[in-house]
């Protein structure tokens, strides 16, 4: 089943399932073009792993689909929002539609879990405190850790820290999850909760993208994997 895309992009059609669509996208940074030519769909509930060398390409291309970087050639489009033509007062609606989980976790370390993501619902235009405790609450029982709202970041291990990061992501019920090197600081027995936890979470019809260097991992969940190489990025399993 298809859907019209909207005008101002040179592809007419896009399949209803499509969340993330970059057709002959190029990518800078600043001045420098890091990769060329991409052309990738991704479908709502899929998980997908990115991966390459370091400098290949990863994050830059993380950070074009939330729009840190800007999109200067080629078509995109990630939840619905055109990349070619985005708004900065539109960034933080798309971003409203993305989780975005970093490898350093990225807490605030003066104020507890439950003012961490408090903190962060009042950033993205919550009002009611009675709707925002009950949605800290639900993010929180998601990821198994809905007794440690009263706890300090430093209180909690590597890998309780990283699921409220995944927490924190979820807060907005987006439609794509971003996990940068999110086992990169932890354990081999807490990265394969981690991605479990990201696992169940694709099952919920949410696009899940990583990027990892966790060759174990994508061995013992194996998924289509995305490689960024010689400023290319290809598929090598689906």
């Amino acid at each position: 089943m298809f859907i019209k895309f909207r005008s101002t992009f040179t592809t007419q059609f896009m399949a209803l399932d499509t969340i993330i669509h970059l057709e002959k996208v190029s990518i800078f940074q600043k001045h420098n073009m890091v990769l060329n030519n991409v052309s990738l769909d991704i479908a709502k509930g899929e998980f997908v792993y990115l991966i390459g060398k370091t400098g290949s390409g990863k994050s830059s291309l993380l950070k074009t689909l939330y729009a840190e970087l800007s999109l200067t050639q080629g078509v995109a489009s990630v939840a619905g929002y055109n990349l070619s033509t985005i708004k900065r007062k539109e960034i933080p609606y798309l971003r409203r539609k993305l989780g975005i989980v970093f490898q350093d976790f990225q807490l605030l370390s003066d104020r507890n879990i439950n003012d961490n993501l408090l903190f962060v619902l009042k950033a993205t235009g919550w009002k009611n405190k009675n709707d925002m405790q009950k949605r800290i609450q639900d993010v929180l029982d998601k990821v198994r850790l809905g007794t440690k709202g009263f706890k300090m970041p430093h209180e909690l291990s590597g890998g309780e820290q990283q699921r409220i990061s995944i927490a924190r992501a979820l807060l907005n019920d987006p439609e794509v999850i971003l996990a940068d090197e999110p086992t990169g600081n932890l354990d081999p027995e807490t990265s394969e909760d981690i991605m479990n936890l990201l696992l169940e979470i694709s099952k919920t019809g949410r696009a899940v993208i990583i990027a990892t260097h966790d060759i174990m991992m994508f061995n013992k969940f194996p998924s289509r994997t995305i490689k960024c190489e010689n400023g290319n990025v290809v598929d090598v399993k689906a």
